[in-house]
């Protein structure tokens, strides 16, 4: 990989930590806007947990060499829900977790060699067994 790609994905990397955090601390810390949103999607508060769990942790993963491909991963299938959420049960734009898709599956393009490293350890250890 070039060091200039590298930079560039260091860069939204972080960017894109900040934003995660930003959009997961107010679901864990009970903002009532957070819990008032997801008592309208109808699953609970415990998936307001959840999501943000996912978006806060993958945040950290994102800023930690070698795991920005699994973060990636996990954070592309949380934006798609919040893409179907907006459309199919709150009714309004996915903008935003679209924009922050277009971003993450461009880190994740980047990255997709620590992904694929962890399915190749992954068959290497069941070949062993």
């Amino acid at each position: 990989m070039s060091k200039t790609k590298n930079i560039i994905l260091w860069v939204l990397q972080v960017l894109l930590a900040a934003a995660f955090v930003f959009a997961g601390w107010p679901k864990l810390s009970g903002a009532q806007m957070m819990v008032d949103l997801f008592n309208t999607i109808g699953i609970g508060q415990w998936f307001r947990y959840v999501t943000g769990g996912l978006e806060v942790g993958s945040a950290v993963l994102l800023l930690i060499p070698g795991m920005a491909g699994i973060a990636t991963v996990l954070l592309t299938c949380v934006m798609l829900g919040a893409i179907l959420t907006h459309l199919a049960i709150l009714h309004n734009s996915p903008l935003d977790p679209f924009v922050l898709l277009v971003l993450t599956v461009f880190v994740l393009q980047g990255r997709w060699y620590q992904v694929a490293g962890l399915f190749g350890r992954a068959q290497a250890s069941k070949a062993q067994l």
